[in-house]
């Protein structure tokens, strides 16, 4: 067992409110500045280094993506003068700084590659005046998050690579110096939130299903579209009650009603990673996630083409690129998104289910609200070390209240509880 992990920990920064649906010994908990167990011999050293009104480094890395650029403006905001959109490419970062008038400043950083001046993986990054970094681009493995953890510097991961996200959650290292937040953004992240919301009203959570609705009228990169598009054809394993169970992405479809305008809904299983990690942070077993678009004829498209065995075709490159560019220039539909997130259990004595429900537009904009609010949060805690994850750290109501924009959706919860001999009947909480 991972004993940097904060276990079903999860801390409001802000509000001051704890929540601990599932608290492990005090062994399991990370070290703090303040903790009589911690080893750290330099904690003074450490509280100075990530003070959040210092001076240190507040590096984007994919600053100047779709994702990244929003980030970048929203954390200057708030950190002048320190923010940086970092990648591959400087030229880009400069132009997007230059449309920033120098609020954001220009940085080179490779990822994962041999770069005399930033190093490679195996040699480190120079992070000596970096007090937070904020991943926005896929990673093979979490060597960056390691040295984080080792010299000190925060970092948060806005990505949604499954595979990736389990093994950074493995990480272990014997003394680590900082924190590293991980499943930010929507889905990951507000799906967490929203999973332990609902977990937390039930005495006894047995099962979570987590419904994601996007609109295909919004733009996106084409690193997204393109992840989105092989994950369709991907399977995966799914841990459950009654065991381990192979799935295939696009299956297993249900409709749900996600309220309002936006109405009933086709969803189908997908491989997003807050269904692997909730499990060790909410302790439960059985959590699903399902995606489906806002134009039910799309979803529906896609479950028929996996049962086909077409997008076994896409492993031919040309046809994989044509397909990519193809999604990229059609915009049909809306730009909004909507996540229904419903656990069942037990409450008072009662079959149980609880619901969390908020509906939005512009998925990027609020990933990258998410993350700009998560990153403050977590530059204000120079006391957390080790791996969290966003429903760790943050709670739903406060998060939120902080991101939500004018038209998005209050956050919606219910509580139904089972009237004997009768169906469920519905209170609103």
């Amino acid at each position: 067992m991972n004993t940097t992990r904060t276990y079903g920990r999860r801390i409001d920064a802000d509000a001051g409110n704890h929540f601990i649906p599932q608290m492990p010994p005090k062994s399991q908990l990370p070290l703090t500045d303040t903790d009589p167990t911690s080893t750290d011999p330099f904690p003074s050293q450490r509280q100075e280094r990530l003070d959040p009104y210092g001076e240190g480094k507040i590096v984007v890395i994919g600053g100047y993506g779709s994702v990244g650029r929003r980030v970048c403006r929203l954390l200057a905001e708030s950190f002048p003068e320190r923010v940086y959109a970092a990648g591959r490419s400087l030229e880009a970062a400069r132009q997007f700084s230059e449309e920033t008038n120098g609020a954001v400043q220009p940085l080179h950083w490779e990822v994962g590659l041999t770069d005399p001046k930033m190093g490679t993986a195996d040699q480190g990054y120079d992070l000596a005046d970096v007090d937070l970094i904020v991943m926005c681009l896929d990673q093979q493995h979490p060597h960056l998050i390691r040295q984080c953890l080792k010299e000190g510097t925060h970092y948060v991961d806005i990505t949604a690579q499954a595979d990736f996200l389990r093994e950074a959650s493995r990480l272990n290292l014997p003394n680590p110096q900082a924190a590293a937040l991980l499943s930010v953004g929507l889905a990951p992240g507000l799906t967490n939130l929203l999973a332990a919301r609902a977990s937390a009203a039930l005495e006894r959570t047995e099962r979570i299903e987590i419904s994601l609705m996007l609109g295909l009228g919004e733009s996106h990169g084409r690193a997204a579209i393109a992840w989105t598009i092989d994950q369709m054809g991907a399977s995966f394993t799914l841990q459950g009650s009654d065991g381990a169970r192979r799935v295939s992405a696009m299956t297993g479809g249900r409709t749900v009603d996600f309220g309002g305008a936006l109405g009933r809904k086709r969803v189908y299983r997908f491989p997003f990673s807050d269904q692997f990690t909730l499990p060790d942070t909410l302790g439960i077993a059985d959590i699903q996630t399902r995606l489906g678009f806002d134009i039910n004829g799309v979803s529906q498209t896609a479950a028929a083409l996996r049962r086909l065995g077409l997008f076994s075709l896409l492993r031919w490159r040309p046809l994989r690129q044509a397909i990519i560019a193809l999604a990229g220039s059609l915009h049909v539909g809306s730009e909004q998104f909507a996540v229904q997130v419903r656990a069942y259990g037990q409450h008072q004595g009662r079959s149980a289910q609880a619901t969390c429900k908020l509906h939005g537009v512009n998925q990027t904009d609020i990933t990258a609200r998410a993350a700009a609010h998560a990153a403050a949060a977590l530059l204000k805690r120079s006391d957390l070390r080790g791996i969290l994850h966003l429903e760790q750290l943050l709670d739903a109501n406060s998060v939120w209240s902080a991101i939500r924009p004018a038209s998005a959706s209050e956050l919606e919860f219910d509580l139904s509880l089972q009237m004997p001999g009768s169906a469920l009947s519905e209170n609103r909480a």
